[in-house]
């Protein structure tokens, strides 16, 4: 362990340093006392060690101006008679944070050494070590933990004390020094473990080696030398952790080795039309939101409102009564009381009830049939959009009843090629065939609904459903009907059902056949840091990558043996296809490092080599995990197996034709690979940009409760000032698009993509946008966020 910190102990805390004898001090000669332990004890005010203090931490940051930030504190305290000592520490870190500005981000870091100070001087408290040493056991931090029912007996059980001892040598509180505050607050606050008083135990390189030995607790196996390999692997995952290469799912970051808690973010149902499948997937999502994940439910099978029920016409009352179901399960069951559940629900826009459908979060209307809190999605065939270019007709049809007339479902076809294929041949049946019912429409009124609801709400997000099944690499196993909570997941899915209940007994014995119930297993690279040149690289390769995502991929792939889900066929799914989705985030953040103009084809070109070399390394990694451990168990047929996968996306260059005869002989570990996530929270942790999204502002003020905290783009600089000049409702949504279409490429599932426009943009050029995006073979899109700003000064929409 490196302790290179020269700061004292007490300048964790600056100012409530250990008084002398009470006799020395007269009452009249103390103007300033700090109070500690809810006022029971109180010290005087030390202005010289606190300046000390201070200056230690200038010292690191020398170009900041701590003159003026000294006589804010001293005058803040000075002026009054006592002071609590924690909001002394708050009141340094709030007045740090109000100086972070386009010439002096570095306060933002400041402000984080501070409270890095805070946590180091309550952990060795609670654990009864010297604060000077930052970190103390690790061991007795996992027996300590353990013993509280904190932390679980896994690592305590799968590694001997000699072991965990060897890691903990591994800590570099050095690393600590990555972290701007805000990412830092946010880690310790809703990350870091603690006991049931919220004191602090756990520190930020100790969360990411527990990570890291979580993960890796099985990778020992029986071979000689296995032990040693394992703690390697350990290595590896706490320095790709450790430097913020990279992050895991909030679930795994939240719940990895400690009790209870899954380690997957978000889950994808298929709902079955019948009674017993509906209330079943309802018990399913509400215990899959118990467990903090997110759900996508594909509600297309469900027959439609005037649909028979058991040869009684006019029986169904539609999709909307159950989807209110959901509502009502996605705000009853909420994630351990820290935020409601979230249950995003998909129907064909072919189904019947679409057009109700489309209203359901609007906030006009009849309120008996809104369902506000579940998330809106619509499933697009190639079609449809045609029929909107051309301003055709569009026919709607009650599933249950094409099924019962035609013996299929329309759902359970996809075009094979652009412009032909099976689902619109099947299409084109229905429509012919008199006996059933449908309702005509003009696509281009649905298309309109679409967009009036996506101003206003944000929803429906789209799916593409005839690409995503023609790049699926699995589609010899099945289909791909829907998308997750961010529109990034996409993997085969089936309805589980009931198939018989026995009483034996006293006993009622359930066989059910278990569908494709989906989990999506995350974890992201930062290309804010991974991809960043390295100081005296020259031009030569400058970033990690070929490190960082083959342990990457391990890691992720571990989470599937380790994960204790919530859903029994979600485990079955897990362990049939071993699917992960590695992502990205800081997107925004490294064109600006690199000096790449968002609206600019530099961009669309690097965005196209890039993510092929992340593709590249991916699928290698996975290979080879192939080769190590055995392939996923439908490998045999796949786009993987056959070559389709390489062919399809144009991989014709002698290193990946090579890579493709490699997988043909040993195999992929896991069937999906790639899925560019929101990781909103995650991104701000290490400290770079969202996905692929621009940043929102530059610069900008954020409303607190009782403050306003200025808030810096990651690297802001008067370098990359121009980089990041024009955020998010003002970078080009077509550049936008195009940048897409070509990462898209190589992102065998899809990317969580939002388009920011004014909420006054004209309808045309919102459609022109989704078209657009339809035609580049972009496979979802996430939100339509819409802003009141200054139509004037929306260049790419004003013309």
């Amino acid at each position: 362990m490196t302790h290179q910190d020269t700061l004292s102990t007490e300048a964790q805390a600056p100012a409530v340093a250990s008084a002398p004898p009470a006799a020395a001090i007269e009452e009249h000669d103390v103007s300033t006392w700090i109070t500690k332990e809810a006022g029971n004890r109180r010290i005087p005010f030390d202005r010289a060690r606190l300046e000390r203090s201070i200056d230690a931490i200038h010292a690191e940051f020398p170009q900041l101006d701590a003159a003026d930030y000294k006589r804010s504190v001293f005058g803040f305290v000075e002026r009054k008679d006592a002071v609590n000592a924690d909001d002394l520490v708050d009141h340094l870190i709030r007045e740090a944070e109000a100086r972070v500005d386009l010439t002096a981000p570095e306060w933002e870091y400041f402000a984080a050494r501070l409270y890095l100070r805070r946590l180091y001087k309550r952990a060795s408290r609670n654990r009864f070590y010297d604060a000077e040493q930052k970190y103390g056991s690790y061991v007795g931090l996992q027996e300590s933990l353990a013993d509280r029912n904190i932390y679980s007996n896994d690592i305590l059980r799968a590694y001997s004390k000699e072991e965990l001892q060897e890691a903990g040598r591994m800590i570099e509180p050095e690393r600590d020094k990555l972290f701007a505050y805000n990412g830092l607050y946010l880690l310790a606050t809703r990350y870091l473990a603690t006991d049931n008083s919220r004191a602090v135990f756990e520190l930020p390189q100790e969360r990411w080696l527990t990570i890291a030995l979580y993960l890796m607790q099985d990778e020992a196996g029986t071979g000689k030398g296995g032990r040693e390999r394992r703690m390697q692997l350990v290595g590896e995952a706490y320095w790709a952790l450790s430097n913020l290469y990279m992050t895991v799912a909030t679930p795994t970051l939240q719940n990895a080795g400690k009790v209870g808690g899954q380690l997957s973010s978000c889950f994808i149902d298929t709902v079955d039309d019948s009674l017993q499948g509906i209330y079943d997937s309802n018990t399913d999502i509400a215990r899959v939101s118990k467990g903090g994940g997110g759900v996508g439910a594909y509600m297309g099978y469900v027959r439609s409102s005037g649909s028979s029920i058991r040869g009684v016409a006019n029986s169904s009352g539609g999709v909307v009564p159950w989807i209110k179901q959901l509502n009502n399960t996605a705000v009853s069951v909420d994630q351990l009381g820290q935020r409601k559940g979230a249950v995003a629900v998909y129907l064909d826009v072919w189904h019947r009830d679409i057009e109700a459908f489309l209203d359901l979060r609007l906030n006009n209307g009849d309120q008996r049939l809104r369902a506000h809190d579940v998330f809106t999605s619509v499933c697009i065939p190639d079609i449809f959009m045609e029929a909107v270019e051309r301003r055709g007709d569009w026919y709607l049809f009650d599933p249950h009843e094409v099924k019962r007339i035609k013996g299929w479902y329309l759902q359970d076809f996809f075009d094979e090629q652009k412009g032909d294929g099976a689902f619109r041949k099947k299409y084109e049946e229905a429509v012919a065939d008199e006996r059933i019912g449908r309702k005509t429409v003009k696509a281009i009124e649905i298309f309109k609904r679409i967009m009036v609801s996506q101003l206003e709400t944000g929803n429906p997000f789209m799916f593409y459903r005839d690409e995503v099944n023609r790049k699926n690499p699995n589609k010899h196993a099945g289909m791909v009907y829907s998308s997750n909570l961010c529109t990034e997941i996409l993997q085969n899915m089936s309805p589980t059902r009931l198939m018989q209940e026995i009483i034996s007994g006293n006993q009622i014995v359930t066989t059910k056949q278990a569908g494709d119930f989906v989990v999506c297993n995350l974890s992201s690279i930062n290309l804010g840091r991974a991809v960043v040149p390295q100081e005296g690289q020259g031009d030569l390769i400058t970033d990690v990558l070929e490190r960082l995502i083959p342990i990457q991929v391990r890691m992720l792939d571990n989470v599937i043996d380790l994960n204790d889900l919530p859903v029994p066929q979600a485990t079955i799914t897990n362990q049939k296809y071993r699917a992960i989705g590695l992502g990205t985030f800081g997107w925004h953040h490294l064109l600006a490092l690199k000096g790449i103009q968002w609206n600019s084809p530099d961009a669309e070109d690097y965005s196209d080599a890039l993510y092929e070399r992340i593709n590249y390394l991916t699928v290698q990694a996975s290979m080879e995990l192939a080769r190590e451990k055995g392939t996923y168990s439908v490998f045999p047929g796949s786009d993987w197996h056959t070559g389709a996968y390489f062919r399809d996306r144009a991989y014709n260059s002698p290193q990946w034709l090579e890579l493709a005869a490699q997988v043909g002989v040993n195999g992929m570990r896991n069937g999906w690979l790639m899925a560019v996530a929101p990781n909103m929270s995650t991104a701000q942790i290490a400290g770079s940009t969202a996905s692929i999204d621009p940043i929102f502002s530059a610069f900008y003020y954020e409303e607190k409760k009782d403050f306003r905290r200025p808030v810096a783009a990651p690297g802001l600089s008067l370098e990359t000032w121009p980089y990041y000049e024009k955020g998010a409702y003002k970078v080009d949504q077509f550049a936008s698009v195009r940048q897409n279409a070509r990462r898209q490429r190589h992102v065998d599932q899809s990317i969580s993509f939002n388009f920011y426009v004014p909420s006054t943009i004209r309808a045309s050029t919102l459609l022109d946008l989704h078209m657009t995006a339809w035609r580049e073979g972009i496979k979802t899109t996430y939100y339509v966020r819409s802003n009141d700003i200054d139509i004037a000064e929306c260049e790419w929409c004003s013309s």
